[in-house]
């Protein structure tokens, strides 16, 4: 019989039941895992491609509420989405495991199971995790980012290729919508750890109050809540990247404690006093300007300068005007591609306004404006309507600019509407060609 190339993993606390499964399933599976216990389940995802797990619901005695199931239920899905769950429950928790398929769960079995429904809901659990795996894979494919051609975005590219082979500590800075987070991918897709775990931590989003017990883990009865014994962020993300977004935002008091686990590659859960070693690369980025705020006293100097053994800083829209139109064309595809719309181009004024507008809010404001007006557009056209963007955001701040510099955007405008027509843009703006061709040169405005 020629098996299924699947991976299942197999959590239950009764070894007797982990034979059996895996006596069963091995006939019909290439790999199969067991584990006795799921607090190390994270990290066995973390170094494995697990397809589906099955995963029991109750683990210590005296207690059948299937609490701690659900618990490892909704970890597992958060660390590792793709990963399909099949929960083992005993005759008589099917409301518990009910609860289960609500909480992200593929299907429940149960104990003791009829050997043909397991292997045949397993079957359909593999299927599942395949079409997951191509949705990914999609998703990725999707993902591939916009470098540009600007000199500024490139050599900040350039730098992040060649620090990505050192594990040296990379400080990622700019404003919001600037594509921190892509970065840190980009930096972590081309490190020797490419194939571990990236955990992203967005430390903006962190109330006080959970702050070490999800970054540092904590041990069980650490605290009123803390049923079992849970890693925190930095031991999922061992062997592999952590990175932690918007580090600016992290209170002084806490930062003390940040610096203590980057400084030392060791972590202690809270309620713990047992020592944990780390291997792991920090990438952080903020949009803070960080310098200042160590002058300011608010940020320790200290953790600023182990943080940042290299500095990369990512550009503006506003500094990389050449790329604003084949950003726009990258991600209309991309929209084209998520929502599975025919071809869709922008109209002539959608681009002249594309080009002038501001986009303060960087590429990120850019993408949720070309997403709205994909969702919106007639005739697979896409207007300036479409955009919500009108004529004075696009030119909201050209006043306040000297008079080159209007005429300049003022130009390269026309010239864009028009295809970079050179009679048709020297019609519309009241110039002879030779005219034209003078500023064209004097500006750099060549196609």
């Amino acid at each position: 019989m020629k098996k299924t190339k699947a991976t299942i993993l197999i959590i239950d606390d009764q070894e007797d039941i982990l034979f059996a499964a895996k006596m069963l399933l091995k006939k019909h599976f290439e790999i199969i895992y067991t584990i006795n216990s799921p607090k190390n389940v994270l990290q066995l995802l973390a170094e494995n491609d697990i397809d589906v797990v099955l995963l029991d619901m109750n683990y210590r005695i005296g207690f059948e509420d299937g609490r701690e199931g659900l618990y490892f239920l909704k970890e597992i899905k958060k660390f590792s989405p793709k990963t399909i769950v099949i929960l083992l429950t005993a005759f008589g928790k099917v409301e518990t495991a009910v609860e289960g398929l609500k909480n992200g769960a593929f299907d429940y079995v149960l104990k003791p199971w009829d050997n043909l429904k397991l292997l045949e809901t397993i079957k359909l659990a593999v299927e599942a995790a395949r079409k997951e795996k191509k949705k990914v894979e999609n998703k990725e494919e999707s993902d591939v980012h916009f470098v540009g051609t600007s000199a500024l975005i490139q050599k900040a590219y350039a730098l992040g290729l060649k620090v990505a082979k050192t594990e040296a500590n990379v400080l990622i800075l700019g404003e919001n919508g600037t594509g921190k987070y892509v970065m840190a991918r980009y930096i972590h897709q081309h490190s020797d750890r490419k194939n571990q775990a990236f955990i992203h931590v967005d430390l903006g989003s962190l109330n006080e109050h959970i702050f070490e017990s999800e970054l540092f883990g904590y041990a069980k009865g650490a605290f009123t809540d803390a049923k079992v014994d849970t890693p925190g962020r930095f031991e999922n993300a061992q062997n592999g990247t952590i990175f932690l977004d918007e580090i600016g935002n992290v209170p002084l008091h806490l930062q003390a404690k940040l610096l203590q686990v980057i400084q030392t590659k060791t972590v202690t859960r809270l309620g713990e006093s047992k020592v944990r070693t780390l291997n792991v690369r920090i990438l952080t980025a903020t949009n803070q300007n960080l310098k200042e705020e160590v002058v300011q006293k608010r940020f320790r100097e200290d953790l600023y300068y182990r943080i940042n053994t290299m500095e990369i800083i990512l550009p503006s829209l506003r500094e990389r005007k050449e790329d604003k139109i084949p950003l726009a064309n990258f991600l209309l595809n991309k929209m084209i591609l998520k929502y599975e719309r025919n071809e869709i181009i922008f109209d002539d004024k959608a681009i002249v306004h594309i080009q002038n507008h501001a986009w303060n809010g960087n590429i990120r404001e850019m993408e949720n404006r070309i997403e709205r007006a994909v969702i919106l557009c007639e005739n697979n056209i896409i207007s300036t309507a479409d955009l919500d963007l009108d004529q004075i955001t696009a030119f909201e701040s050209h006043d306040e600019l000297p008079l080159t510099d209007r005429e300049k955007i003022t130009i390269q405008s026309v010239l864009i509407k028009h295809g970079y027509n050179i009679s048709k843009t020297a019609e519309e703006l009241g110039l002879s060609r030779a005219a034209l061709y003078r500023r064209i040169e004097k500006y750099n405005l060549n196609h």
